[in-house]
């Protein structure tokens, strides 16, 4: 595989996980496509046309600096320039892949955020009281990453002649829809159950040893779960603070995700809410392994750093 066939693997894969499923993702680049034609000659010249083809603006390709046949690919969740040198000092690596974004994709990270709109539709929140609420979240999100210095690992890659690219809502998207498969399946009753269920998890399992597993961050052990949703697994990053209560009245009862803020975990307080976070870079682990076991069954060799925790289900 070259490169641009695994970034197409991973959009694929990130689609057909999809919570819209693969006909809403395709309606949402349809509208894409439709604001483009209305836009001026000006405005789509400062348009990102990639967007007319990739529903998952936080991932990209960044730099290509020899379109080749990828043997060994060096895999972390962030990567960075400290990343890239080790790379430079290891050796044979083909490819370097982030998972959380870089460049143009955390410039973009905001973009994605809609897709949130449509897993709370999907657990039974009204579209427009979650299109209206996540409005302001993703400005707000849009406004936090514009000050920050999306180029500088990307640049490191360009000096050093390294190929480099991320995959993170994709891999997101692939951790959401196992958890919701497993959880559906075990029907875990009460949160103590919920959580047990997730330690069994293999990137779970070792995250524990090292303190960052599961744990619950609003309710008890003895709680009973209610309907569990997936809320806060994929879209971007977390959502509205405020829809915590239109998310008990749509009948949810806990919310599994893999972070929380202090004013999220308030509001779901306030709510009366449970919270069970399943690990932030387990969960991330979790999506980017189901992605990269498809790599390995292509033959390409897995180096994993920066907090990946590389478990092979081949």
């Amino acid at each position: 595989m070259n490169i641009n066939e695994i970034y197409n693997l991973a959009i694929k894969m990130g689609t057909e996980a999809d919570f819209r499923g693969e006909e809403g993702v395709k309606k949402f680049l349809e509208r894409k496509q439709q604001k483009y034609r209305k836009l001026s000659d000006k405005e789509k010249e400062e348009f990102d046309k990639e967007s007319l083809e990739n529903p998952y603006l936080d991932s990209r390709i960044y730099h290509i600096a020899e379109d080749k046949e990828i043997k060994k690919v060096l895999v972390g969740i962030d990567i960075e320039p400290a990343e890239i040198l080790m790379t430079k000092e290891i050796g044979e690596i083909d490819l370097v892949i982030a998972h959380h974004p870089l460049g143009r994709g955390l410039a973009h990270l905001a973009d994605v955020m809609d897709l949130q709109c449509d897993v709370l539709n999907f657990y039974g929140v009204p579209i427009n009281i979650a299109e209206g609420l996540m409005k302001e979240k993703i400005n707000e999100v849009a406004r936090g990453v514009n000050k920050l210095n999306h180029q500088r690992t990307v640049d490191a890659a360009g000096l050093l002649k390294i190929n480099l690219m991320n995959s993170h809502t994709p891999c997101d998207n692939l951790a959401a829809r196992f958890l919701k498969n497993l959880i559906e399946k075990e029907k875990p009753e009460r949160i103590s159950e919920l959580v047990d269920l997730l330690k069994q998890i293999p990137e779970n399992k070792e995250a524990v040893k090292i303190g960052a597993g599961p744990k619950i961050f609003v309710g008890n052990p003895e709680n009973r779960c209610g309907k569990i949703a997936l809320i806060e697994i994929t879209g971007g990053t977390e959502g509205s603070p405020k829809l915590y209560e239109k998310m008990t009245q749509a009948g949810i009862g806990t919310i599994v995700g893999m972070h929380v803020s202090e004013e999220h975990k308030k509001e779901a307080e306030a709510a009366n809410l449970n919270v069970v976070i399943a690990g932030h870079m387990s969960s991330d682990s979790l999506g980017v392994n189901l992605f990269l076991d498809e790599l390995e069954k292509q033959g390409i060799e897995i180096i994993p750093c920066s907090g990946l925790i590389r478990v092979s289900r081949n």
